[in-house]
């Protein structure tokens, strides 16, 4: 299949520095066999010649191979990685995954906190730093072929190039790929601009660098006469290097001194220094251009010395001199290049990582294997990074949802928040949304939250923020309505769980309110909710006659479910009539034959108990479970569907309920379905859990325990 020129020289170059074998020529048929119908995407062959210059390994040159994008819908994963392996397989998703996100963005990454979340993005979704080297290579590649794509297109995707993959081809230490990222951007956004300094150059990229070939060398010389122990290397500006100066000190192309650049680095101060007196005297100054950055450090810590000098055929030269400590602190700690250029905020754990994976495109292949996840898995493990539909960046908390992402955009868009599509696909408001999503959301014209957005146990938000949003917005809403939403919340709240004794006024008392309409105001507003109601209603002293003086308790032991007061070692039994549950408030019944039957307070056969048997009433308390189970009943009520039987049973499984008995009865004339499930769980915390979620079905009406 390797018919042309260029790609038998490419066959020629891996067989020489990695070796030529089965799999690499299996992964060359594939890549040569495909017709590129788009002219403007790349070859895979010609992005693997790339990778391979920089020194990386036959993996991710199999890989690259393997990436084309021609083959995307011919050469699934599964099929890579029964022919090729695990490890090529992961690399070849990785790089398809970057190389299909939205390329090029209509609203574009114009402020740095925006080009700093996309970079994070493209970290997280990496699972091996080749994934981005490949990836670099594929976009340098693919800038030449901008001639093909339309005006806007070229400008989106050249204009991304320099706001993302130039700066992060510099904070991975990669600067041929950085230069020549935004040399080919440039050329693209600004034409005239680039031919017009290209020609203001006088002379070809190689020529220059042979100036200054020359005038190292002679540097060189110098400094070993006088014993000074120094490294120097050259820097021929780049045009886009040269215009953003040209732009950021308002010069013409004749003021510039740094054209043609040179940096030495020595061992110590004193150095830098001495250093310094050889450049003056071998060649002329000019004062203007000299800046002491060490005795004077910039803010951000940076240190070096800045001089132009004019060699000896008139042309200028800038000289850099720094320790190798201040050279290793510009380029990779506080002081660094990219920071105050591209003006990021610093964010040391980001910087850590990135610095790891500098490190790791020095190591070989096992090494990289080792230690990538651990730093994958830290940057991605607090924040979320998707799309808005216009290409915007917006990070949510880890676990966060299209509710989250919706407050996010703007609090009226959450208000009027009805739906959302992510990828596309219409989505429940409870989905969890993964780096690299596209989130669009449904809004309506008027703005209006559900209550059932602040419960916790619903999952519809994460971020704290959310919800103090939403609830800001119940505050704000009129006290008549919030009224009435109180209490029809709490009186949903007492038929739910089967709560018929509640102190109205202990509750009003408890959340402080003034009184009950206050009381129920609150809860309209959110302000007081549901499972903070339950609670207090669970645990609160009941004042009823039943209730004993207290006694000593016995401390529960690891063996007692309920502990009874005053006396120990009795045999007990829970009640079918009201079946209590851990967290019920209970009370114990001392019966003829049986010991200790346990009730819930508010069961009706104890509300109703005559008043010969109360003094066999006897205060007892929940001891402890050991992952003990009781069994419960609820009740469902629901309009007729198709698949309600099946989302009730993936609810209880997800929940890891056990499901001991479910009965359910139609009503055809009313299109009816009314449901009794019989469940064992742990407490009523988990039961509280399970009414909220089985609420939530569509066409579900009510939820309730059984008394």
């Amino acid at each position: 299949m390797v018919n042309s020129t260029s790609d038998k020289q490419f066959v020629a170059a891996v067989t020489s520095q990695i070796g030529w074998d089965d799999e690499l020529a299996s992964a060359m048929d594939y890549a040569t066999g495909v017709k590129h119908e788009n002219k403007s995407l790349p070859r895979s062959i010609d992005v693997a010649r790339r990778v391979l210059d920089l020194g990386s390994d036959r993996d991710a040159v199999v890989a690259t191979l393997l990436s084309d994008p021609a083959l995307r819908d011919v050469l699934d994963i599964k099929k890579i990685e029964t022919e090729f392996g695990k490890k090529i397989a992961q690399l070849t998703q990785g790089v398809n995954k970057l190389n299909t996100l939205k390329e090029g963005t209509q609203a574009r990454i114009n402020t740095p906190e925006q080009a700093e979340k996309l970079r994070r993005l493209l970290m997280a979704i990496i699972s091996d730093v080749r994934v981005m080297l490949i990836k670099l290579c594929y976009r340098v590649e693919r800038l030449p072929l901008l001639k093909h794509d339309d005006y806007e297109q070229r400008r989106w995707i050249a204009q991304e190039t320099l706001d993302i993959f130039a700066p992060l081809a510099n904070r991975l230490g990669m600067g041929l790929l950085k230069w020549e990222l935004e040399d080919l951007a440039f050329r693209a956004l600004e034409p005239q601009a680039y031919k017009r300094i290209a020609r203001l150059l006088e002379e070809k990229r190689s020529e220059r660098e042979a100036f200054i070939e020359k005038f190292i060398a002679r540097l060189k010389d110098l400094l070993a006469e006088q014993e000074l122990n120094a490294s120097v290397q050259g820097r021929v500006k780049h045009i886009v290097s040269i215009w953003r100066k040209m732009q950021r000190k308002n010069l013409e192309f004749h003021e510039l001194f740094d054209v043609r650049a040179v940096r030495i680095l020595v061992d110590s101060v004193a150095d830098c220094y001495a250093v310094l007196g050889v450049v003056h005297t071998t060649w002329q100054h000019i004062p203007a251009e000299f800046d002491d950055y060490i005795a004077n450090p910039k803010e951000n810590g940076y240190q070096s010395l800045h001089t132009a000098v004019v060699a000896d055929d008139g042309k200028i030269v800038e000289v850099q001199i720094r320790t190798v400590e201040m050279h290793e602190n510009s380029e990779l700690g506080v002081a660094s290049h990219w920071r105050y250029k591209e003006g990021a905020r610093l964010d040391q754990r980001m910087e850590s990582n990135i610095a790891q994976m500098r490190d790791l495109l020095q190591g070989s292949a096992e090494e990289v294997s080792d230690a990538i996840s651990e730093i994958s898995t830290e940057l991605s493990n607090d924040r979320v990074y998707v799309f808005t539909p216009t290409g915007q960046i917006v990070d949510i908390p880890q676990g966060g949802t299209p509710l989250d992402f919706a407050y996010s955009i703007h609090s009226e868009v959450g208000h009027r928040c009805r739906g959302a599509k992510v990828n596309g696909r219409i989505v429940n408001l409870t989905a969890v949304l993964e780096t690299g999503d596209e989130v669009e959301i449904l809004t309506t014209k008027e703005s209006r939250p559900s209550r059932d957005w602040m419960n916790k146990n619903l999952g519809f938000i994460k971020s704290a923020g959310t919800r103090s949003k939403v609830r800001n917005w119940f505050n704000h809403q009129d006290f008549e309505q919030n009224l009435l939403d109180g209490k029809a919340i709490y009186d949903r709240i007492l038929s739910k769980y089967s709560i018929h004794n509640a102190n109205l006024k202990d509750l009003v008392s408890h959340f402080k309110r003034k009184d009950t309409d206050q009381f129920f105001a609150d809860i309209g507003r959110g302000l007081i909710t549901s499972p903070q109601i339950l609670g207090y209603l669970q645990t609160e002293p009941e004042q009823d006659p039943f209730r004993k003086i207290k006694k000593e308790t016995r401390p529960p032991t690891s063996k007692d479910e309920v502990s009874i007061h005053g006396v120990g070692n009795l045999m007990t039994q829970f009640a079918q009539c009201c079946k209590p549950v851990p967290g019920d408030s209970i009370i114990g019944f001392i019966t003829l034959n049986s010991g200790i039957s346990i009730h819930k307070r508010s069961c009706s056969n104890i509300l109703a108990l005559p008043e010969e048997k109360r003094p066999r009433l006897i205060e007892v308390e929940w001891g402890h479970q050991n992952g003990s189970v009781y069994p419960v009943e609820i009740t469902m009520t629901a309009y007729q569907r198709t698949g309600l039987m099946q989302d009730i049973s993936t609810i209880l499984a997800n929940l890891k309920i056990n499901l001991l008995n479910i009965n359910s009865n139609t009503n055809q004339a009313e299109q009816m379905v009314y449901t009794r499930l019989t469940m064992e769980i742990h407490s009523v915390d988990e039961l509280v859990l399970i009414i909220d979620k089985l609420s939530q079905l569509p066409n579900v009406q009510d939820v309730k325990r059984i008394a």
